[in-house]
């Protein structure tokens, strides 16, 4: 049991494990591979070592709480799921499409990456793949990409390497943790629901419903 290891553990790491706990609930994924905004180079992230060495820890701990980690040291991503569907965060549609647009530009890069496991792009880019894909049908508002790209961030899905959400040339960081949010099962579902609800259809703009995805 998860209490015997912990009577082993020091004061210090006993800190660090209630510390990634805490980051775990808030933000739902750990990265292992960060990307430094100034040197725009790979920094390992200790919390996601912490997580690998002390993981049986973890996953005793959370599982009393009917909670289960996901923990894949080839993509280097930890995730926290509730088993019973609670304590979800509900995308609307907006933050659905942008998902959605992100996972197809990580699988379109993803053969090029080699040894890397995050994609770019610029927030233009994004923009412009969604309305090619039929996702958009006019500019969409600072604020939808502010806020929307800023919950990303926070979740590690996405990170900037300079400028603000809303500047076409702000460069962006795709990281493999939404490789496991929007599953290729996800992907089929919201291409056949685009050919029902988009074909011809007026976006509204309070027309806000949830999406498909959700954060804990």
């Amino acid at each position: 049991m998860w209490e015997q290891e912990w009577e082993k553990m020091t004061d210090k790491d006993r800190e660090q494990f209630a510390r990634v706990v805490n980051l775990l609930f808030q933000k739902t994924f750990i990265v292992r591979d960060e990307v430094d905004a100034k040197s725009h180079g790979i920094l390992i992230n200790k919390d996601f070592r912490f997580l690998e060495r002390h993981q049986t820890l973890f996953s005793d701990y959370f599982r009393v709480a009917g909670w289960e980690i996901q923990l894949d040291g080839h993509r280097g991503v930890a995730a926290l799921y509730n088993r019973f569907g609670y304590n979800h965060r509900r995308l609307d549609k907006a933050a659905t499409y942008l998902l959605f647009t992100l996972r197809l530009i990580y699988e379109e890069q993803l053969e090029k990456l080699a040894l890397r496991r995050e994609a770019s792009a610029t927030v233009g880019e994004l923009v412009e793949k969604m309305f090619y894909l039929g996702l958009l049908n006019k500019k969409p508002s600072d604020k939808m990409l502010r806020e929307n790209l800023g919950t990303l961030k926070n979740h590690n899905i996405i990170d900037k390497l300079d400028g603000n959400w809303t500047n076409p040339q702000t460069r962006l960081i795709i990281y493999p943790s939404i490789l496991l949010l929007v599953s290729n099962e996800k992907i089929s579902e919201l291409y056949e629901s685009l050919g029902q609800t988009l074909m011809g259809e007026e976006e509204e703009e309070d027309d806000e419903t949830a999406g498909e995805d959700a954060l804990n």
